[in-house]
């Protein structure tokens, strides 16, 4: 009780140290040829007050307070001015610039795509429209130093720079995504990026904010489900489109409104496709005999998705509050279940082979999610906003085999966030708070992770200052990281036909760590529209409790899991969790950048440098229904290879490029790729799965009320390889793109035309667990029209 008065006491002091200024701030926006920049934006920092210049580039800003305005304007490079009540007549020049330049909402300092220290990757607008794919994952592996993990289309997750799963962070308006694509690569991402205004690759130091295990980066998915900006009028947006690949048709909208302060807004999306079609392809059974095949069996989808979200935004206060459902069924390629047909005859073994194919295991996945968020911008003399996120996700997902589940993952996820944005002098930055629990739970047959609740609490900050052309940034989070839950242990034994359930022991487990991390990090702005930056991070990581605890059959990878805490003596795991350390990451990125004129370039260095670095590692057993462990040599057919989680000191390092040069004002070339290698230390051989590198180009020509995009990627032979797994051959992929605006008075609407995969380009990913039965799809078109009112 103590501190909670102590608390409300000091916020009640602060609220009522605010300035009582009231003042108007007046200027013009001017090109740098002097010219008058109609329609700029200019924003107060921090508060929803925005006005645009007219004509002359002229403008007129009310502030109460000493205050910072953000001057934005398409194909020009930002401006940010310090203002007081006596700021008058301001000249703001601003120079052009091909990039387009966006505020990254997950940087929290409210930096745009060219300020940030870290590298970051931003798609929204049209070209995130035309790039949307069913999956985050097939959305964002364009871009460099990104690819995906690959389930087939309807399960792809993001990997950054050849990590995914926990090193991975995707997040909703800066909340945790909350569903299981972590636990397996089979379980879909929660995140839908048609319902979003733009989604955001962070690398580097910022990604301390959301969480110290996200060294490979963040995934932030932006909406405006919680409207931050005042709404005066209805607006909305609708869409149609069909994939003929997959016989795929998706349908989208949204509505905006509000008055006097009051939000509110409303989207939903229908997908529904069949299997996908892929060029031929051979593929082995489980006889062992050769089929040719030219579709990918069990990967239909039916999905919907609906958000509602209110808001309310006065000068100061901001306060809303949203829910959002999903409701999708999708197949799932390549979940076979191994059954034991011997002594059966061939009538009995045909019969189980037809209801095999008959009933295809498929996926049920639902998610609520409820987030709240309470803003409120003092703009005294040293705090400056405080912002609480809160948010509570309930998602389950069910494996429906035979018309019944089989197996259910549940997981429910209470998160709050408390950010205070300040000023200390010359320093302007982010302090704040983090609390999340996940009560996960596995119900069925395949539940090879158990029920377990992980807590953690974090305090975090990142503060940067100016000295002349250069900035710089620190960063520091210490995190409680606790894990509870309840093992049952028994050990498989050659005589045993079945398990004696008598016999299980069960296990109470709870541990906790403290991981520390820390950033620093600089930039140059050397001349205008070119910079050097550079940052150094070192992260501490837990392991996830699938990382920990795993002991089972899944069946989706075709694989038997154990994790770091069982120990294998004499082909039986037990259970002991000793001396587990913590995965400790140093990073080091250096990135050069151009962005003025029509050439402009972003090249990034990294080299990540792990200790204990969690991964799964082929043990030379298999696992088998009646004998359990044993040895893979004259194993029975059926058995299934046997991975257990280990930790071992890893590197991996290489280099990211996105260069565009505008050749007329009509048309532009960009070149991008990346390379990484990712390998043991000591010489004890390369990780695995680790995504191809890639080559691409892409020519964007604009003829008034049409535009097209050729786009070409080249993947290149993944010949660096764990000793239990294959190679994979190189392919380049063609994709075209047509847009056409339509003139429809008030309403903005666009038809397209996207071919991907033009020449029918046969492609195997080689992060996936199922490359050799699920390539990527073939020749696709896809119709679509949009209009936006």
């Amino acid at each position: 009780m103590t501190k909670l008065t102590l608390i409300s006491s000091a916020i009640f002091s602060v609220l009522c140290s605010q300035s009582a200024l009231a003042a108007t701030v007046t200027g013009k926006v001017m090109d740098d040829k002097n010219q008058p920049i109609k329609n700029a934006s200019i924003h107060v920092h921090g508060k929803n007050q925005s006005v645009k210049s007219n004509d002359l580039g002229e403008f007129a800003i009310e502030i109460d307070a000493n205050s910072q305005l953000h001057i934005s304007k398409d194909n020009y490079v930002d401006s940010r001015i310090a203002v007081s009540e006596s700021s008058n007549n301001l000249s703001v020049s601003l120079k052009p610039t091909s990039v387009e330049t966006v505020v990254v909402y997950a940087s929290a300092l409210h930096k745009n795509s060219l300020e940030m220290i870290s590298p970051v990757s931003v798609l929204s607008g049209d070209e995130l429209r035309n790039k949307s794919k069913p999956t985050l994952g097939e959305t964002l592996k364009g871009l460099p130093g990104v690819n995906a993990s690959y389930f087939g289309p309807v399960s792809s997750s993001p990997i950054i720079r050849g990590l995914d799963g926990p090193r991975v962070k995707i997040t909703q308006n800066g909340l945790d995504a909350s569903d299981a694509s972590r636990i397996g690569p089979d379980h879909a991402t929660s995140s839908d990026s048609l319902a979003a205004e733009q989604i955001e690759v962070l690398r580097g130091p910022s990604t301390l904010l959301y969480g110290s295990g996200a060294i490979g980066g963040v995934v932030n998915v932006v909406d405006n489900r919680i409207p931050t900006d005042n709404i005066d009028e209805l607006t909305g947006a609708a869409e149609y489109s069909h994939d003929t690949v997959s016989n795929s048709n998706t349908v989208a909208a949204k509505l905006e409104t509000g008055n006097e302060g009051f939000n509110f807004h409303f989207d939903g999306t229908k997908r529904s496709g069949d299997d996908y079609q892929t060029p031929t392809f051979t593929i082995a059974d489980d006889d062992g005999d050769v089929e040719t095949e030219s579709s990918v069996e069990n990967t239909f989808i039916d999905s919907e998705t609906l958000n509602f979200g209110t808001s309310y935004i006065g000068d100061h206060l901001t306060i809303g509050f949203s829910y959002g459902s999903i409701d999708t069924d999708y197949g799932i390629p390549g979940h076979e279940h191994h059954h034991d047909h011997e002594g059966e005859t061939e009538e009995e073994h045909a019969e189980h082979e037809d209801e095999a194919a008959e009933e295809p295991v498929y996926a049920h996945l639902e998610q609520d999610r409820w987030q709240g968020l309470v803003s409120y911008a003092l703009h005294n003399n040293w705090i400056e906003t405080i912002n609480l996120r809160v948010g509570y996700t309930d998602y389950s997902h069910s494996e429906i085999e035979d018309g019944e589940i089989g197996t259910t993952f549940k997981n429910k996820t209470t998160e709050a966030r408390l950010n205070v944005e300040h000023k200390f002098a010359d320093w302007h930055g982010m302090m704040g708070y983090h609390y999340s629990d996940s009560d996960y739970d596995a119900i069925g047959e395949e539940a090879f992770t158990p029920a377990s609740v992980t807590t953690t609490n974090a305090l975090y900050l990142l503060e940067e200052r100016e000295f002349g052309d250069i900035t710089i940034e620190l960063g520091a989070r210490v995190e409680d990281y606790k894990i509870e839950s309840q093992i049952t242990a028994h050990e498989h034994s050659h005589d045993e036909v079945e398990i004696d359930h008598s016999d299980e022991e069960t296990i109470g487990y709870n541990e906790s760590f403290t991981n520390l991390s820390a950033s620093a990090g600089a930039i140059w702005q050397y001349k205008p529209g070119h910079s050097i930056a550079t940052s150094i991070s070192h992260s501490e990581r837990a392991p996830l409790s699938a990382e920990l605890l795993s002991n089972g059959l899944h069946i989706a990878t075709g694989t038997y899991e154990l994790g770091l805490g069982y120990n294998i003596e004499d082909n039986e795991a037990h259970f002991e969790p000793e001396n587990i350390k913590q995965e400790t990451s140093t990073n080091l990125d250096l990135s050069f950048r151009r962005f003025s004129g029509d050439f402009g370039y972003t090249v990034n260095f990294f080299y990540n440098d792990i200790k204990n670095f969690y991964f799964q590692e082929n043990t030379g057993l298999v696992y088998d229904e009646e004998d359990g462990l044993e040895s893979a040599i004259g194993a029975h057919d059926d058995a299934v290879a046997v991975y257990q989680f280990t930790s071992k000191d890893a590197e991996l390092y290489g280099i990211e490029f996105d260069a565009h040069y505008q050749v007329t004002p009509s048309a532009m070339v960009k070149v991008f790729g990346d390379s990484t290698r990712a390998k043991l230390k000591d010489d004890e051989g390369n990780l695995p799965r680790i995504p191809a590198n890639k080559l691409g180009s892409e020519l964007q020509y604009d003829l008034g009320d049409l535009q097209l995009t050729l786009t070409g990627t080249h993947y290149f032979d993944q010949n660096d390889v764990t000793a239990f797994e294959t190679q994979t051959d190189g392919y380049t992929l063609f994709d075209a793109q047509a847009n056409y605006q339509l003139g429809l008075g008030s309403v903005d609407a666009q038809l397209y035309i996207n071919v991907d995969n033009i020449t029918d380009e046969l492609g195997f990913v080689h992060s996936s667990f199922i490359k050799d039965k699920a390539p990527l799809p073939g020749r696709n078109f896809r119709f679509g029209v949009r209009g936006y009112f």
